[in-house]
């Protein structure tokens, strides 16, 4: 009963301190791009750092449903300590895009149970969730393509992307890219699925930065490959 009375209080201070954090100024510009929350991430890190790992806080944190709290929860747990089922619920709670992207990246992809999650949120009807699986599929085909049917998920690109809504298109368009500029074997099919289907052809792009366009992306970066 003293634990959970400390957690209570816990939470309680912290989601304080997430409040006094808060700057208007960040909240406007975090808006822009569907997150609620007007927290620097820097600051975020810091009291991440200070809190260090807190599965049992880090829970609470997630129940409050505040986006802000949720990053903090996602830097303050235990990734390999969620079941599958309680990741399947989060992923589907977490509909602020930075803390579905955290969630995937800082959470799921540490996960003995993210190679099941992956084939099932592939599949998965609501777009939001799928891209979370195609999130995953990006990570294999970088760091494990065995066994994966690229010539298969290059169908399902070509077939699906143009039509997919926002999230769900930027994840399979960064898999496209993945695949272009990691497999030099369907490299060229990747250049001609992104050439004809047009998708973030005309994305604004900062000096400097690549274009997502996949055909400029995968070019950029085989070039790099080959010249380093």
């Amino acid at each position: 009963m003293a634990e959970t009375t400390l957690t209570e209080t816990t939470v309680a201070e912290v989601t304080a301190e997430l409040a006094e954090l808060e700057d208007p100024k960040i909240r406007a510009a975090n808006e822009r791009h569907g997150d609620d929350h007007g927290v620097n991430l820097g600051k975020l890190r810091a009291l991440a750092k200070r809190l260090k790992t807190q599965q049992e806080l880090a829970r609470r944190l997630w129940e409050t449903d505040d986006t802000a709290a949720r990053l903090l929860a996602i830097l303050i747990c235990r990734p390999k300590a969620f079941e599958r089922d309680e990741l399947d619920v989060m992923v589907r709670e977490a509909r602020a895009p930075k803390v579905h992207d955290w969630l995937v990246n800082y959470v799921v992809k540490k996960n003995p149970h993210s190679e099941e999650l992956r084939l099932a949120w592939s599949a998965d009807p609501d777009p939001v969730v799928a891209s979370a699986g195609w999130a995953l599929t990006i990570e294999r085909v970088a760091k494990r393509p065995e066994g994966l049917d690229l010539a298969g998920l290059l169908d399902v690109i070509e077939a699906e992307m143009k039509g997919a809504p926002d999230r769900l298109q930027w994840a399979m368009n960064h898999c496209l890219a993945q695949i272009g500029i990691e497999r030099a074997e369907h490299c060229a099919r990747a250049l001609d699925i992104g050439e004809r289907l047009e998708v973030l052809k005309d994305y604004p792009t900062s000096p400097g930065c690549t274009s997502p366009f996949a055909p400029i992306w995968i070019t950029e970066m085989v070039r790099r490959q080959h010249d380093s």
